[in-house]
């Protein structure tokens, strides 16, 4: 098989973005069960929420609120859609887009294959990033049921607890599958860089995993999260977490 229509240096910022896309999402699954995420403090923070939900006769506010966030899931599925068809506009008029672009001193472009394959891979991130906005979207429409079949305060404590269980888990893999697509955006915006150049890219890609990390495990949104969702008597995450 012939790589040559792509030059060293871009394959190795192509393969250093696969692993910092891939290694980081493994390294988030990994920490989830040992230290305090975003995630994990979210799920925590679920749980409450639906302890006392099971506890109200009346559920409007409880699935307003759910309502809501499937409205946000749906916009980014919906904004995805058109990002994706100008893309695949962009692929069909490349020669145009070349000549366009040729023009700017800080736009690298090497040949026709370079370019396709650049904008091929923003294609490849935003359509992954829709299949998880649309499951994340129907995952809350499942919540939504669950929420409308929560059992009544006289149901014994077993039964309460099994659905608080399950529906937080349920509202977890949405939350996953949401905040999986919102990564494959972030990434996107690194993959712009390498029309730039290839060193650019490597760049960005880098400073993007620092961004998550940052912002899921060492951030004061974090730090709220956990101080909420633990009793006064837990040890709460330095205040020198930004």
């Amino acid at each position: 098989m012939n790589l040559s229509f792509l030059p060293l240096l871009d394959w190795i910022a192509l393969i250093w973005f696969l692993i910092c896309w891939v290694g980081y999402t493994q390294y988030a699954r990994i920490q989830h069960g040992k230290r305090p995420t975003i995630a994990n403090q979210l799920a925590a923070n679920r749980e409450q929420w639906i302890q006392k939900m099971v506890a109200r006769d009346v559920k409007i506010a409880d699935v307003t609120s759910l309502g809501i966030l499937q409205r946000n899931v749906t916009f980014f599925a919906s904004t995805t859609i058109f990002i994706i068809a100008g893309l695949l506009t962009v692929l069909g008029s490349t020669e145009k887009a070349i000549h366009l672009l040729s023009a700017l001193p800080w736009i690298e472009i090497a040949s026709r294959a370079v370019w396709e394959v650049k904008i091929i891979l923003l294609v490849i991130c935003f359509a992954y990033a829709f299949f998880k906005f649309t499951w994340s979207m129907r995952q809350y429409n499942f919540a939504v049921v669950l929420f409308g079949a929560a059992p009544d305060q006289d149901c014994d404590e077993k039964e309460h607890q099994l659905f608080i269980k399950h529906t937080n888990w349920l509202l977890s893999r949405a939350s996953n599958s949401f905040n999986y697509g919102l990564r494959a955006y972030t990434f996107a915006i690194a993959v712009l860089a390498w029309f730039f150049n290839s060193w650019i890219f490597i760049l960005c890609a880098s400073i993007v995993v620092l961004v998550l990390y940052r912002r899921e495990c060492r951030s004061a949104t974090l730090a709220a999260l956990y101080n909420t969702s633990h009793h006064s008597s837990e040890k709460p995450l330095p205040d020198y977490w930004g």
